[in-house]
């Protein structure tokens, strides 16, 4: 039997106040974009802000829709948004919040999996990791170094070819 080998990191800090300032600043964006988030039906708030690796960031929210398919994650908004505005500029980090209007979360919410293969796929298009940044409602920050870490067994075109 080979065991499957996967080089990742993963770190929680304590609070905001131990993060690079750079992460800082990234999160303080995505708990910004908690107001901008529209989610009248499930109250589940998320931000997201996106670090390239000219420096720009660009924010995003979930927005939700009657019609549960068609809703989008804080997170895709984002990472979309920066493709958009500045196709071929590397995502360096991803940071992403969120609060349950209805209840506390007692830890940080990791990306759905929809996210996660979104995440994974700009991995492979940029040919390097995107650091990942998560805050719920306590001082915790999760930190990861890549999707991976969330998806170690990514879809990837090698399954289509």
């Amino acid at each position: 039997m080979k065991e499957a080998q996967h080089t990742t990191h993963q770190k929680v800090y304590d609070s905001i106040a131990q993060l690079p300032p750079y992460l800082k600043e990234l999160l303080d964006v995505a708990i910004e974009q908690l107001e901008y988030a529209y989610a009248p039906y499930s109250k589940f708030h998320v931000g997201a802000a996106v670090l390239l690796e000219d420096q720009t960031v660009f924010p995003g929210s979930n927005q939700e829709n009657a019609s549960y398919p068609l809703c989008m994650c804080g997170e895709r908004v984002a990472l979309y948004n920066a493709a958009a505005n500045k196709p071929g500029v590397v995502i360096k980090s991803l940071a992403i919040t969120a609060k349950n209007l209805l209840k506390k979360l007692d830890q940080p919410v990791s990306p759905c999996g929809a996210c996660r293969q979104v995440i994974h796929e700009y991995e492979i298009k940029q040919k390097s990791p995107i650091e990942i940044i998560l805050k719920g409602d306590l001082p915790q920050v999760y930190y990861f170094n890549s999707s991976k870490v969330l998806l170690p067994f990514g879809f990837d075109s090698s399954f289509l070819h």
